[in-house]
């Protein structure tokens, strides 16, 4: 097989796809607009920051404090705009995961995107579907950033977490792969703000500021 990594463990938003400015801030937009029309909308870069830190779950019901019945409506428009727009990859980001799995590696998606989802945007764009998926259909409590997913590709797959390197672009991501004692690239091609890029490079074990830097890590040992 001649890789560095058996497996990889892969974000899908801002880390494969070109996602969060395209689909889920203008859908968290709507949100707002429906939920609470008398508030100031959330600017792209205060909603980014958000979901760096607490991530998407902390802003919904820890910073913004949602009911349940908002929160569910929130789920709902996320769906439809989900639902209607394939993201874009990243350039060379297809092809790299293709060589990868073409010399016999490992593909994994961990995401808090649908698995549909997901399953639909490699077969669009790759032409394959990934080995396993974990996204937000999970039972609630073993979501992303649970490091359940982690574990269970681990077991799945027979692997040791020196085999696997998780590839993301957030924050939550790094304590999930430190906890299973998997190392953690940062998909810096993802990132749209200095400060997180700068908090990023200090706390991963790799950065990567083009997807070119990351497939030639990965191939050239």
């Amino acid at each position: 097989m001649n890789l560095r990594y058996k497996c990889l463990i892969l974000d899908h938003d801002d880390t494969a796809v070109q996602s969060t400015e395209h689909i889920h801030y203008p859908s968290f937009v709507e949100v707002l607009q429906t939920l609470r029309p008398s508030e100031k909308v959330l600017t792209f870069e205060e909603f980014v920051m958000y979901c760096y830190e607490p991530g998407f779950i902390g802003l919904c019901k820890d910073v913004l404090k949602f009911t349940e019945e908002e929160y569910e409506k929130q789920q709902q428009i996320w769906h439809t705009h989900t639902a209607k727009s394939i993201p874009s990859f990243y350039m060379m980001f297809p092809e790299v995961i293709r060589e990868f799995k073409e010399r016999g590696g490992i593909v994994t998606v961990l995401s808090q995107s649908e698995s549909s989802r997901i399953i639909r945007d490699y077969k669009h764009h790759c032409g394959f579907e990934p080995d396993v998926v974990y996204g937000w259909d999970m039972e609630p409590e073993y979501r992303k950033p649970h490091p359940y997913g982690i574990q269970q590709i681990l077991k799945q797959f027979d692997l040791q977490p020196e085999e696997v390197l998780m590839v993301d672009d957030m924050k939550p991501a790094i304590a999930m792969a430190k906890s299973c004692g998997v190392e953690f690239a940062a998909a810096g091609w993802g990132h749209h703000l200095p400060v997180i890029k700068e908090n990023m490079k200090i706390e991963s074990d790799y950065y990567f500021e083009t997807v070119e830097q990351f497939r030639n890590f990965l191939f050239h040992k």
